[in-house]
């Protein structure tokens, strides 16, 4: 091998190391949109959620339940978020009752009941159904429990009263955790 030949070899492994770091760097960054806003994973749950016009309801019930400091915290934490529609599933005059100041710990029990310790991605959640034959039991912050099941590819989570949220986003990772996005409201015993 020639010095010039080298040297363009030297180059060349220099550029190819540069554009394999730079995509890798560019992919960890990778964004989800979420309610037509992208979900950036150096922020937290808080600061990406209030961003998403698909969860106005459930930002507002965390701000009523006083729950925005402790989910803006390292956690981390799993959180399964109904989009608006889902609370429109909930009876009529349910939301406006549970933002209430005097229904407050009734609400910070089902927000909280959405939350589980730790962070758990869809791929995850689908090793532990898998493994518990065919469901898998999270303790949620509440204190109840949640069990998730697979459905084909997608994940369908069920509450304590044989509810069925369906996963319709998975893994929007945050920098204290990870959301997944859910079409019903959980709801305790």
């Amino acid at each position: 091998m020639t010095r010039r030949t080298s040297s363009y070899a030297a180059v060349i492994g220099v550029v190819l190391a540069a554009s394999v770091f730079y995509t890798g760097a560019a992919f960890a960054e990778t964004t989800v949109n979420v309610g037509g806003a992208p979900m950036y994973p150096s922020k937290n749950i808080i600061q990406n959620a209030v961003n998403s016009k698909d969860h106005t309801t459930l930002v507002a019930a965390v701000k009523a339940a006083g729950l925005v400091d402790t989910l803006m915290t390292p956690g981390p934490f799993t959180v399964f978020a109904p989009v608006n529609k889902a609370f429109n599933k909930l009876p009529k005059g349910t939301v406006d009752t549970l933002l209430k100041p005097e229904n407050r710990a009734t609400l910070t029990a089902v927000l909280t009941y959405h939350v589980v310790a730790g962070k758990h991605s869809a791929a995850e959640l689908m090793s532990e159904v898998k493994a518990g034959g065919g469901k898998a039991t999270l303790k949620t912050v509440q204190g109840g429990t949640l069990t998730v099941v697979q459905d084909g590819r997608k994940l369908d989570i069920i509450d304590a009263k044989g509810d069925r949220s369906i996963v319709t986003i998975p893994d929007v990772n945050q920098s204290n955790g990870v959301i997944h996005v859910v079409d019903t409201v959980l709801l305790p015993q």
